[in-house]
């Protein structure tokens, strides 16, 4: 059997899909790179924002367009919210929540099936990526009013710290460079303090992976000893930590376990650990009852910051969160007046970031060739700081890790001045 797998959203939904095809090529079928040569379409869907159910509702469709007969399955937080809506879009056969996920392939194939493998077709490149998104923790035990990840996703739990290791180590030696590792609420590793300390030690040490990368950090889970880990180079100098909001009484309203005070202290913390680091955040721009003088004091923050990278959302009510019901919520274009300023500020930061890094150098993995020229091919690959390079020449470089002399900005990253 031909089978499409898509995912949609976070990081997370990345290392579920690689997950899933593993599993799929494991037990004989074959994984195809459009739908419209699958006999099955696997859709693992997002549901943070409206936006994103919306992409995720248009997606089955367009899948469907592309290959009629072809069996869908959805999974993921759109599938888990809303069952009967997504059973009633065109093609889908078969709905599968995020409780059962993790058991996806076998429910589909109706057969049983032993756990993965650890070693099974660990493919660099097999889904476009030559980074290794590695699921280590679910769920989140936080009560953020406008988040309905806790509804979809469930309480906060993790794998254990053998399995990952076993996993991130036969990844290494399957020939991947870097492994991401991923959660709803990564900092919560273990459901103690100092469980992702203990397990980012154990990889580091027990395992020969080139790079390890970090997605998303709650700033409340983090010390001042989490940073020293980046003594060790093999760390991506790169942090997420979602902000949300630079204002204290918007941050109230939200239940987000900081203010500017301990978020400002945790930023100084990492630039005096980790030298140059990337630090990029999330935003919500128009929460409900967020004044003119509450965005005023949040954008004068998150301008202080100096972030390399702002995700900007425009409020988005979500049915079923402790926000939808809040009042004075703010118009919608002025959400997304307030968005857009706030993006200005991420491409200036962005900017000023790439141009801090150009004439260093940095450990390029390159991903893919995007074009070709008289010049050669146009390889694209991400540094440890999580920037974007581009290199023009004859080789093709994918899944490759070089130490490289970062040139000027092109496109939207640097490009490099030769290799070291």
């Amino acid at each position: 059997m031909k089978v499409y797998l898509e995912t949609l959203g976070c990081r997370l939904n990345e290392s579920e899909i690689e997950s899933m095809a593993r599993q799929f090529a494991g037990t004989g079928h074959e994984i195809v790179s459009q739908p419209d040569s699958a006999d099955l379409c696997v859709l693992n869907t997002c549901a943070v924002t409206q936006d994103a159910v919306r992409s995720s509702r248009q997606r089955v469709r367009q899948i469907n367009r592309a290959q009629p007969t072809a069996k869908i399955v959805v999974t993921g937080c759109y599938a888990h919210l809303s069952p009967a809506e997504v059973m009633a879009l065109p093609g889908v056969d078969q709905v599968i929540d995020n409780t059962q996920k993790d058991r996806l392939v076998p429910l589909v194939l109706r057969e049983p099936m032993d756990a993965e493998p650890i070693a099974l077709d660990y493919m660099p490149g097999a889904l476009g990526h030559t980074r290794a998104f590695v699921k280590v923790q679910d769920g989140c035990d936080n009560r953020c009013t406008f988040c309905i990840t806790t509804v979809a996703r469930g309480a906060g739990r993790s794998r254990s710290l053998a399995e990952i290791v076993a996993e991130i180590q036969a990844m290494a030696q399957a020939g991947y460079k870097e492994a991401v590792l991923t959660g709803v609420q990564l900092g919560s590793y273990g459901e103690r303090a100092g469980g992702l300390r203990d397990l980012i030690h154990a990889i580091l040490s027990d395992t020969d992976m080139p790079r390890i990368r970090l997605s998303s950090l709650e700033p409340w889970d983090l010390d001042e000893a989490f940073f020293a880990l980046w003594e060790n180079p093999r760390l991506c100098p790169h942090l997420h930590l979602p902000l949300q909001s630079g204002c204290d009484a918007t941050l109230k309203r939200m239940l987000r376990r900081t203010d500017q005070a301990s978020y400002r202290g945790l930023i100084a913390m990492a630039r005096a650990a980790i030298p140059n680091v990337a630090l990029s955040t999330d935003v919500i721009a128009g929460f409900p009852g967020e004044s003119d003088d509450e965005f005023a004091i949040s954008e004068a923050f998150i301008t202080e910051m100096d972030f390399m990278k702002l995700h900007v959302f425009p409020y988005s009510a979500r049915p079923g969160t402790a926000a939808e019901r809040m009042r004075n919520h703010v118009d919608v274009a002025l959400r997304k007046t307030r968005a857009e300023r706030l993006r200005a500020i991420s491409e200036a930061g962005d900017r000023r970031y790439r141009e801090r890094l150009s004439g260093r150098v940095s450990d390029v993995l390159w991903e893919n060739v995007i074009g070709a020229s008289e010049q050669g091919w146009l390889n694209s690959g991400l540094n440890g700081y999580y920037v974007r390079v581009y290199w023009t020449g004859p080789r093709v470089l994918t899944n490759t890790l070089t130490p490289a002399l970062l040139g000027g900005l092109e496109r939207d990253g640097l490009s490099i001045r030769n290799f070291v």
